[in-house]
């Protein structure tokens, strides 16, 4: 995914039902293409079984890498669905050499580091709009339509007339 390795690690929950579904995701809907898991739980779900996946989202650039983080956040994520405990210490220890390893690269290559500020700021955005509420959820008063008209009476009066000097 276009997210760099600099931020937390995303994830998009999917189940059989809408209720098992815990963790927020960005995306409301995704339409990805099938696979086995895909209609594993598809099936499960119509035979009135609930399962429930995660889809981490690892940034493009490590996809072809061991990225511990990625399976950190997978974890903590079945255990936190679950209730199971699971250890974690080790990968969390692989983790961070991995993340060492990482900034150690991306500080060698002045094209990677460009790119990964550039998905920085994208994140970011994102982000920010993600936690800002709608602007339809203001709490302040709305002008009435007598209003609105009135505003605008008042704007046409204060315009030129037609140019009658020809």
């Amino acid at each position: 995914m276009g997210v760099p390795h600099t931020r937390p690690v995303g994830m998009t929950s999917h189940a059989t039902r809408p209720e098992l579904v815990t963790r927020n995701s960005w995306f409301d809907k995704v339409q990805v293409p099938g696979s086995a898991a895909g209609l594993l739980e598809l099936r499960l779900g119509e035979s009135g079984h609930d399962a429930l996946g995660f889809a981490v989202h690892v940034p493009h650039y490590l996809a072809q890498s061991a990225y511990p983080a990625a399976a950190v956040a997978a974890l903590e994520a079945v255990v936190a669905a679950t209730g199971l405990v699971l250890p974690a210490d080790r990968l969390r220890e692989a983790a961070a050499r991995t993340d060492t390893e990482i900034a150690e690269q991306v500080a060698g290559n002045d094209e990677v580091e460009k790119v990964v500020r550039a998905l920085e700021q994208q994140y970011d955005a994102f982000a920010g709009a993600a936690e800002r509420e709608s602007l339809l959820a203001e709490s302040q008063d709305m002008p009435t339509a007598d209003e609105l008209a009135a505003q605008f009476e008042r704007f046409l009066a204060e315009q030129d007339g037609p140019d009658t000097q020809q």
